[in-house]
């Protein structure tokens, strides 16, 4: 089982989103247990204030240290953490390949920072991995901690209904997925491929191969730069 501890400044922002779908059938079935933190528990300001005004003049609050030290300081006590993750614009891009291999992970803390960020000091001692989505600015990060925990559940075996779903999914292979169909065979008519209608399985897994890495060339000639240097 995987266990996975949240730390928010907003942890509301959390708890509807991991009690649907694969994250919560993944915790109903025993196999990730998610513990949200409230930041605020943790202060020893008695205005229960976690943020303060930065250094230097710029604008915008940022998370101060010492309840975020607190916080992971106990969690530490209590248990051996595999990595303490912060989620920051910064951080380093996550990918299929990052997913799979936190999914093998035992314990993980994942930090949300929120206002203009963390105390820089926290990252310096605590850290031990940064994660971003992207280039963009998010309001906190507790929607990219969501991504994380969702990418992670869905690849802990046991957890979908077919185990080699996950393996095929986009990014597996460094390329994104195929097209996809279901019935009826005929829709306004626009119809399914015959290939998929053939039952020839050696067909269809070269089709969707040739698929998938037209598709990643047309759309994501990055990752197709990548395939190509990989393969």
């Amino acid at each position: 089982m995987i266990r996975i501890d949240v730390i928010s400044a907003v942890p509301d922002l959390l708890h509807s989103p991991m009690e649907h779908s694969m994250v919560q059938k993944a915790r109903d079935g025993g196999f990730l247990e998610v513990v949200v933190h409230d930041l605020r528990n943790y202060t020893l300001d008695k205005h229960n204030k976690i943020d303060d005004y930065p250094y230097g003049g710029a604008s915008g609050m940022v998370l101060t240290a010492q309840p975020i030290f607190s916080c992971i300081r106990q969690l530490q006590a209590e248990r051996t953490y595999d990595e303490v993750i912060f989620m920051a614009p910064d951080g380093v891009r996550f990918n299929q390949k990052m997913a799979n291999t936190l999914s093998l992970k035992g314990n993980l803390i994942l930090l949300c920072g929120h206002y203009k960020g963390v105390d820089q000091r926290v990252r310096d001692a605590l850290i031990t991995l940064e994660i971003s989505l992207g280039d963009f600015v998010l309001s906190g990060g507790e929607i990219p901690a969501l991504a994380v925990i969702d990418s992670i559940a869905r690849l802990i075996p046991g957890v979908l209904g077919d185990a080699e779903s996950a393996l095929e999914d986009s990014f597996q292979e460094e390329l994104l997925g195929p097209p996809v169909y279901t019935r009826p065979p005929d829709f306004e008519g626009m119809t399914v491929p015959e290939v998929l209608k053939s039952g020839n399985h050696a067909r269809i897994k070269q089709w969707e191969y040739d698929q998938s890495v037209e598709r990643t060339k047309e759309r994501r000639p990055d990752l197709y730069k990548k395939f190509l240097n990989e393969h």
